[in-house]
């Protein structure tokens, strides 16, 4: 709340920032505030060379509390852009489906939008569930403006609140923070990895993005994950 104030009505905090000329933000950056926890309390961390896990919790959290850390360096950078942190993403995206509903006037500018909200550290995802949410030249022109050439299109996306988006806005996609075992006793972070994407995000070239996909187009490819039999 110190940074964004108060929420909308489904519990979603938007903050916008422009350009310096007073240009209008066309990337959107969302993580969500909602974790994955029996217990609620404190946690006592365990840092074990350049990676952190609970040491009595049922989960970490990284999913997605690294992708709020990440918009909130960001956001200090005064790094141009949309920035929404959503609500009740692990109930099935719930806080971002009713905000596109709502449709908010930034929605008309907006190009691209781009969750953190992956595991590992390669993925820019162009699927998920098995519908195409990203075009593979967005995918790779987002890996050449981060200066990230290990991170590569990924076609075998789950499911995360920017596929909500994938009606009004061309490229949807997710990318890699470095957590692994979401959801888990076991979920971990690199927080080695955490802090280089976040000097690369704050050093990025968007200039390079390449928007090829058209709102509201669908492609599917079962092949990657393998959702065909299950949500044909």
């Amino acid at each position: 709340k110190p940074v964004f104030g108060e929420p909308d009505a489904h519990g979603n905090y938007i903050k916008l920032i422009n350009y310096p000329n007073g240009g209008l933000p066309y990337l959107c950056f969302t993580a969500h505030h909602d974790t994955v926890h029996v217990q609620d309390g404190m946690q006592h961390l365990v840092v074990n060379g350049d990676k952190v896990m609970a040491s009595d919790s049922n989960c970490l959290g990284a999913d997605c509390i690294t992708g709020v850390w990440l918009i909130l360096e960001m956001i200090h950078a005064q790094i141009p852009g949309i920035y929404v942190i959503h609500s009740g993403e692990e109930e099935g995206c719930k806080g971002s489906s009713a905000m596109i509903k709502d449709h908010p006037s930034w929605l008309g500018h907006t190009k691209a939008v781009i969750s953190f909200d992956r595991k590992g550290e390669e993925s820019i995802i162009t699927h998920q569930m098995g519908i195409r949410t990203a075009s593979d030249a967005f995918a790779v022109s987002l890996s050449e403006a981060l200066g990230l050439t290990t991170m590569r299109p990924d076609n075998t996306g789950a499911y995360t609140d920017s596929n909500e988006y994938v009606d009004v806005v061309g490229e949807c996609t997710n990318i890699s923070v470095g957590y692994l075992n979401q959801h888990s006793k076991n979920e971990s972070q690199d927080l080695f990895f955490a802090y280089l994407l976040l000097e690369h995000i704050k050093a990025a070239d968007w200039s390079k993005l390449v928007f090829e996909r058209e709102p509201g187009t669908y492609e599917s490819d079962y092949g990657g994950y393998g959702w065909g039999g299950r949500y044909s």
